[in-house]
């Protein structure tokens, strides 16, 4: 199972991305997944997760992303997306995707089988 992270790039303050995550190597499809970022000397922060309920999708955002950024899954639950609006210079980071086929913990990094390389996204 490999997941592949696209999008990524340099913005300038103000500006959009919209990452994308792609699992390959498995059909089924992943109950939860989630955008994680990291930058040098610090730990990986969870920024998104989407993650299935009996009752429908269900999201968590970290603080400093609420409003900007929207996590999004597709129909057959083996990609994600991450739209990411009024970027600003904090938001630089190597942003990777996670994927749990059963469950995971919103938030974490608990419950996650598969992890991206990463996508770099710069803003200045």
């Amino acid at each position: 199972v490999q997941l592949v992270e696209s999008g990524g790039g340099s913005v300038q303050t103000g500006g959009s991305l919209r990452l994308s995550c792609v699992v390959s190597g498995n059909q089924r499809s992943m109950n939860c997944m989630a955008w994680f970022r990291q930058v040098p000397g610090k730990e990986r922060e969870a920024v998104a997760t989407i993650y299935n309920w009996s009752g429908g999708p269900r999201t968590y955002y970290t603080d400093p992303v609420k409003g900007r950024f929207t996590i999004t899954q597709n129909d057959t639950k083996n990609t994600a997306y991450l739209q990411m609006n009024s970027l600003k210079p904090e938001d630089t980071a190597m942003y990777s995707c996670a994927a749990a086929q059963y469950g995971c913990v919103a938030g974490t990094r608990n419950g996650f089988d598969y992890w991206g390389r990463g996508t770099q996204v710069t803003v200045s």
